[in-house]
């Protein structure tokens, strides 16, 4: 079971992992953040800007509101700085979401629909820990595009987070 607790904790660890890859992304030589690679999104930043527009879909589905997206694909900031910005915005209205939850309000179940137009029920918890997973996955796939630049990306694993926190 999520408890308000657990869930505050990982709003906190996904803002932080975020900060640590973008802090890293900075430091990368040349186009590294833009060049074009073989992978879904097309690039370190397309990737990124996915895990933001999910994010928002899923802001919409917790608030019971329409997102008004009909991909998961838009490159909705191209600059680094501009999506670091708004990350960091969207990370902090999870945070303080998470605060505000109680057991039973995690519990609770919504219905919503998938960008597919696909209907889907979950609870807000089952939402709220998509979110902290979904980030995390494309976050390990912005990892290993590091080595194509022949760096080492940086460690952004909870145990980490939680041992330095």
């Amino acid at each position: 079971m999520l408890t308000t607790d657990t869930a505050v904790m990982l709003a906190r660890y996904g803002d932080w992992a975020d900060g640590i890859l973008f802090e890293a992304m900075r430091d990368l030589p040349g186009d590294a953040v833009y060049r074009s690679r073989q992978t879904l999104f097309g690039s370190m930043i397309g990737t990124l800007n996915h895990n933001y527009q999910v994010d928002l879909i899923w802001r919409a589905h917790l608030l019971g509101e329409k997102h008004g997206f009909s991909t998961r694909r838009d490159l909705l900031h191209p600059d680094l700085d501009s999506l670091v910005e708004e990350q960091t915005a969207i990370n902090g209205w999870y945070i303080d979401w998470a605060k505000t939850q109680t057991p039973e309000s995690l519990r609770e179940r919504i219905r919503f629909n998938f960008v597919s137009g696909k209907g889907g029920e979950m609870t807000r918890g089952g939402m709220f820990l998509h979110v902290v997973n979904h980030k995390t996955y494309h976050r390990g796939w912005v990892a290993e595009m590091f080595f194509d630049s022949s760096v080492n990306p940086p460690e952004t694993d909870l145990c980490v987070f939680l041992c330095e926190g």
